[in-house]
Parts: C-alpha cells; structure tokens; sequence
C-alpha cells in the first residue's frame, strides 16, 4: 500500500511563504500524478494543485494561482508545493494525493492513496 507523508507545514504570517514537501518510502512516485488538496474546518475538500507524472502537465485553483507553485524532483521521489503570499483564508489541512492514471486533476474522487496532512496556519 502506497502511503504518503507531507511536512512542511507551520504557522506562517499573511504574505509569509511555506514550502509543503510530499514523499513515500518504498514507492517511486514517478509513475502517479500528484494532487495537492486542502481542507478548512468545516469546509470540503479542496483540490489546489495538481502535477503530473513527467511534471509536464500542472493545474492550479484559480484562488491560489499566481501565488503557488507545484514542482517535482522525481529523482529525490518528492513532490513540492511552494505557497507564497499567504492569506488567512489558505488555513486548512493540506493533504497530498497519488492518482495511479496519471490524470493530474483537481478532484478528490479520483485519487488513489492519500497521506495524513500537515496543518497550515495563516495568521498574525
């Protein structure tokens, strides 16, 4: 079973930046697209970026795009999330995902195996 393990996560002040990292052990995650999804309390999950498996192909929510950047290094088997000028409103669980089509997309339904989470936090 491939499992997921984001970090990067922290309290970071509005217009701060964080980078969220995404890896597995024992898998080669080159093969599978990856999701980036988010979730505030009380909120559905969101997806916010997506990559696909060459990272030829990514797509951005239109509320983060311009503001965060999702880039691979399939050789470090590690997916990265860069977010920068935070807002409040980017509070949430941030999750990563593998879609084993390789269908870089932005809903949830469509991926496979799903990490933990790592918490972000927007505030003064």
């Amino acid at each position: 079973q491939l499992q997921l393990v984001e970090s990067g996560g922290g309290l970071v002040q509005p217009g701060g930046s964080l980078r969220l990292s995404c890896s597995a052990s024992g898998f080669t995650l080159g093969y599978y697209a990856i999701g980036w999804f988010r979730q505030a309390p009380g909120k559905e999950r969101e997806g916010v970026s997506s990559i696909s498996s060459s990272g030829g192909s990514t797509n951005y929510a239109d509320s983060v795009k311009g503001r965060f950047t999702v880039s691979r290094d399939n050789a470090e088997n590690t997916i990265y999330l860069q977010m920068t000028s935070l807002k409040h409103e980017d509070t949430a669980i941030y999750y990563c995902a593998a879609d084993a089509h390789d269908r870089p997309l932005l809903f949830p339904d469509e991926y496979d195996f799903w990490g933990q989470g790592t918490q972000v936090t927007v505030s003064s």
